[in-house]
């Protein structure tokens, strides 16, 4: 079963994610708050049918965070634990907003984005320059699929002993293509009317549906939760 969730409630969730894995959890009640939260974008996913998607986040937010309590102590002391514990507080302290972010990528439409920003009244700058991210990273994750390949079928890879050949034959290109493709983003941004003086119109229509309203109650509700107990 998938939820169609309005753009405007999925980017109130990652700033209320973001917020909240921004402070840092000083009791176990407050680490409890954030895994759950950081749990509701993976289901999302999950309901969404992105599952492989869904388990690596999930595998390695969980992995990150057993390093973290159950092998690494406060009194362990040399590099790989220093290293360790370092890594493992990144990932715990970023993965939550990323996994809640590509949620938000993968499941909205750059119509139904851009309709979103407009009835926040947005301005044509910051809504252009979002939806060009938007369309950004899938697609560039497209083209370094495509030259991957192209490069396998050549030999050029890691096991083949390769390694010099293969960061210049696959990273170049990757590069180029970059340059090129938000060019031609911004380009059909500009021809399809955003940043124009008339106002543009939309055939997608957004309302705010009763699950839009239970997760906006829940994570506004996690947000007073998570603030009340660690600064009151």
């Amino acid at each position: 079963m998938k939820l169609k969730l309005d753009p405007r409630t999925k980017l109130y969730m990652i700033l209320v994610v973001s917020s909240i894995v921004m402070m840092s959890a000083t009791s176990l009640f407050l680490w409890v708050v954030r895994i759950i939260i950081t749990m509701v974008p993976i289901g999302l996913l999950i309901l969404e049918k992105h599952y492989a998607l869904a388990l690596r986040f999930l595998i390695f937010y969980v992995s990150a965070l057993v390093l973290m309590f159950a092998f690494i102590s406060e009194n362990s002391t040399g590099f790989l634990t220093a290293f360790l514990l370092g890594y493992c507080s990144i990932v715990v302290q970023f993965m939550p907003a990323m996994i809640t972010a590509w949620y938000v990528v993968r499941t909205t439409r750059i119509d139904e984005f851009v309709s979103a920003m407009q009835k926040m009244h947005m301005p044509d700058g910051i809504t252009i320059s979002l939806a060009v991210v938007m369309r950004f990273f899938p697609t560039i994750k497209e083209e370094y699929g495509s030259i991957r390949d192209a490069m396998k079928m050549r030999g050029v890879m890691f096991g083949g002993g390769n390694v010099a050949r293969m960061v210049e034959f696959r990273m170049i290109p990757v590069l180029f293509s970059c340059v090129n493709i938000g060019n031609e983003l911004s380009a059909a941004a500009i021809t399809r009317g955003l940043g124009g003086k008339v106002k543009r119109t939309s055939v997608e229509e957004l309302g705010l549906s009763l699950t839009d309203v239970v997760l906006i109650t829940l994570f506004s509700a996690t947000m007073i939760i998570f603030v009340v107990f660690k600064y009151l």
